[in-house]
């Protein structure tokens, strides 16, 4: 089987290459490179994976990628994935994101190319929700409250529409919140244990800057939430959309609380304007029960391990 993963440089990307070449070592695994990605995620993987150079805003390198790499499976994890940065740069994540897709789709019409694909939604293209809607079942409606939540949902629509006019054989996910080893430092629980790492070798003074703490999100390890990614592709039904989380939904305060736990950090909390969003989405919390029930899935790594972990991994690193 060969497998092709866009994204593979990235976080959840540089996971899934792992899960692959430990639990099916028989794949022959491909990845799409940019030629400025930084390559600190997978560098430990480049004896075992192949890398083919492209951009999804470029139909012509992507028609040369796959005919190189004739996939049977696409994970499409490639992202402009940071909410605040879609604000400062709408156009810019609405191109990546939802044009690169469609490129993406239409690369493989063009070669005629017919691969089982996932696409990687996210929760928050639910975005506004109230309380009768929590959990949040993937019938929910999607009221996106950012830039980034509206070219996801928009990510995932195509997914639908080329599924249903071309047949291609699309798996959409919905991924809430995940964390864990090499998550980008401008994502809140990065951002906490870096600060918390920085202070505990007198890099920084004992003040951690935060956002909102208030917002509640469902965490699960990026370790779990790549076994579902396969198992999307396993045993997911084309055409379908599936929530993928813990099922527990946690404050931001309280991940803090629970990172400075595992330190003998004693810090002042601010708030930094700079971290407020324009709207922001009060709770994120995922109703799993279709794809548990498909696949049998369920994250087994408990919360605390993850955030030990990441803040290990940025003690290694301050």
């Amino acid at each position: 089987m060969r497998v092709l993963i866009t994204g593979i440089t990235g976080f959840a990307g540089s996971h899934l290459a792992e899960h692959i070449l430990a639990r099916h070592p028989g794949v022959e695994l491909y990845g799409i490179r940019r030629w400025r990605s930084r390559m600190d995620n997978v560098g430990h993987l480049l004896d075992r994976i192949r890398l083919i150079e492209a951009d999804l805003k470029d139909m012509s390198s992507l028609e040369r990628c796959l005919a190189e790499a004739q996939p049977d499976r696409i994970f499409h994890l490639a992202a402009q994935s940071f909410v605040p940065a879609s604000w400062r740069y709408p156009a810019e994540t609405f191109a990546i994101n939802a044009v690169g897709q469609i490129n993406l789709f239409e690369a493989l019409l063009r070669l005629g190319l017919s691969p089982r694909i996932q696409v990687s939604g996210s929760s928050e293209e639910y975005g506004r929700v109230f309380p009768d809607e929590v959990p949040m079942k993937e019938t929910n409606p999607l009221r996106p409250l950012s830039p980034y939540a509206v070219s996801k949902a928009a990510q995932d629509l195509l997914g639908y529409q080329y599924f249903m006019s071309y047949g291609l054989p699309i798996v959409r996910t919905r991924g809430f919140n995940h964390t864990g080893p090499r998550r980008g430092d401008v994502f809140v629980t990065s951002a906490f244990a870096r600060q918390i790492a920085e202070i505990e070798k007198g890099k920084r003074e004992p003040v951690i800057m935060v956002g909102n703490l208030e917002a509640k999100r469902d965490f699960s390890d990026v370790r779990d939430i790549v076994e579902a990614y396969w198992l999307s592709l396993e045993k997911g039904v084309p055409g379908e959309v599936y929530n993928i989380g813990s099922g527990v939904a946690r404050s931001i305060g309280e991940l803090l609380e629970t990172l400075l736990s595992l330190s003998s950090v004693k810090a002042r909390i601010e708030v930094d304007p700079a971290r407020l969003r324009p709207s922001d989405v009060p709770i994120l919390l995922a109703d799993s029960s279709r794809f548990i029930a498909l696949t049998g899935w369920r994250p087994v790594i408990p919360f605390e391990q993850t955030l030990r972990d990441l803040l290990d991994y940025w003690r290694q690193r301050v």
